[in-house]
């Protein structure tokens, strides 16, 4: 089945037969080329013609591998870390990371200025500001990581090494990477915290929006499938299993039908709370510290502290099967 035609569209010039054997050729060539260019005349969204560099999606992610050799030196295999060269390995990776990071976030204020034709932005100066105060926040970064370390420590009984957990864990890496792309997100920084959340999102099966804002001690058990939105706040010393959503449960529009950016819409979890497998838990509510919420629980109402959310058990039918 054909694709349907939109409206006012141009007759594509390749729907047309070609004589002979339809071997490549500068005519085929050329006829393909058109077609393809009038398609980019709409401006429809998907192109980015005429307009200022955009931040370079591997250039980013690779500044993010380096930012986890930084917090994690020794793991990744990649540079050899001893105590008596450790400055000049991490001092080298600090002064890359900077380097090629005020590169990016330059050219994500200077896509943001063509968006909203500023005038007078000085974009190198608040990229170095955003990139500096990043760097500058990496102790208190390292700091917190420790305390997620333990906590999986603390609270998987399928490990007894701190090692095992940093090298093989995805939610670590996932928690790691929102730490560092909240830093930017907070700064206003555009894209970049997107395509880095969306990195760890594609190697972890994690998606947590950078400006959800994250205590220390957490702990993401198995971790496939967990969503945390923007505006989600969590407190210290909280444990999520797989496939749990800290979602929206409306959206807010203007008196014009589109949607309010921005907007409070995610839960806050409070401190010592553990959300078991499959929870969805949506909207701009609160869970009290000290709760445990059950696995496949919908929960859209806020509930006291040191609560119990379950569902009832399901009626389950067991039979023998018979042996032949």
């Amino acid at each position: 089945m054909s694709n349907p035609r939109v409206e006012g569209e141009k007759p594509c010039r390749l729907n047309r037969r070609f004589d002979g054997n339809g071997a490549w050729n500068a005519e085929l060539a050329g006829n393909l080329t058109q077609a393809i260019c009038e398609t980019y005349e709409d401006e429809a969204g998907i192109s980015h013609i005429d307009g200022g560099n955009m931040p370079e999606r591997d250039a980013v992610i690779s500044v993010l591998e380096t930012f986890l050799e930084v917090l994690f030196p020794g793991y990744s295999g990649l540079r050899p870390v001893s105590r008596a060269a450790i400055g000049f390995v991490i001092g080298d990776m600090v002064n890359r990371i900077y380097r090629d990071l005020t590169e990016q976030v330059r050219r994500a204020y200077g896509y943001r200025c063509t968006l909203e034709c500023c005038e007078g932005c000085d974009c190198v100066r608040m990229a170095h500001e955003a990139v500096l105060g990043l760097l500058q926040r990496l102790p208190d970064i390292r700091r917190v990581l420790k305390t997620d370390v333990q906590a999986a420590l603390d609270g998987d009984p399928a490990t007894n090494s701190s090692d095992e957990i940093i090298i093989a864990y995805p939610g670590l890496k996932a928690i790691a990477i929102q730490r560092v792309a909240h830093e930017l997100y907070v700064a206003k920084v555009p894209l970049i915290p997107r395509v880095m959340g969306e990195f760890a999102h594609t190697v972890t099966g994690i998606d947590i929006h950078p400006g959800a804002t994250i205590g220390g001690s957490f702990f993401i058990d198995h971790g496939t499938g967990v969503v945390i939105g923007e505006t989600a706040v969590i407190g210290d010393s909280v444990k999520i299993y797989q496939g749990v959503t800290l979602g929206a449960l409306s959206f807010p529009k203007d008196a014009c039908g589109r949607l309010i950016k921005g907007a409070k819409r995610h839960p806050n979890i409070e401190d010592n709370v553990t959300i078991y497998a499959g929870a969805t838990i949506l909207g701009d509510i609160t869970v009290g510290h000290d709760s445990v919420v059950g696995g496949n629980v919908w929960l859209t109402e806020s509930v006291a502290p040191h609560s119990r959310v379950t569902i009832a058990d399901p009626d389950l039918t067991i039979t023998q099967r018979r042996h032949r």
